[in-house]
């Protein structure tokens, strides 16, 4: 370079560059650089192996990897902490609706208690509340029965030690 500069790449023929293009690589011609083939076989011995390109491919993408995955750690604690905070909400909800049914039963104990005694009024509210009860664990019993797991994860689990012997054909 006329410069001064120290160009990172070095100069056109110095540092194992031949002059008319990169080592090894046809020139823009598309032929080899001026020293012909026996050049180019010459820079083969300077050129990063296969095992050393591979290595540098492995450790990028185990780079890249772990990148990804604490990306997706941040973007998960993120939403974990609101998702919490909904369900903290709800739970308040909860409470709340559990104290309001606590005094709409004492109302109407009290207002039936007022047509009956006080004490057939706390009967009556006391089996209607365990009318509600049977009722909400028979529906949910019989959703709990149709409950059937994961049956397509089942299904390809099963067909996994015969791909890893290479037998994929058995899965058909």
């Amino acid at each position: 370079m006329t410069t001064g500069a120290t160009d990172p790449l070095g100069a056109p023929g110095a540092g194992g560059y031949p002059a008319g293009g990169t080592s090894g690589y046809p020139a823009a011609g598309g032929a080899f650089p001026a020293g012909g083939a026996a050049d180019a076989a010459d820079d083969a011995g300077e050129r990063p192996s296969i095992g050393t390109l591979l290595s540098e491919i492995t450790q990028d993408l185990s780079t890249l990897f772990r990148q990804e995955v604490e990306l997706a750690k941040v973007e998960l604690t993120d939403q974990a902490k609101k998702a919490g905070t909904g369900a903290g909400m709800f739970g308040g909800a909860a409470v709340a609706a559990n104290l309001a049914l606590v005094f709409l039963s004492v109302s109407l104990w009290w207002a039936l208690g007022a047509l009956i005694n006080r004490g057939w009024s706390a009967l009556v509210v006391a089996i209607l509340w365990g009318v509600v009860a049977l009722v909400l664990a028979k529906r949910g019993q019989k959703q709990v029965k149709q409950v059937g797991g994961a049956p397509r994860t089942a299904e390809t689990l099963k067909k996994i030690p015969n791909a890893a012997a290479g037998h994929e054909e058995k899965n058909r």
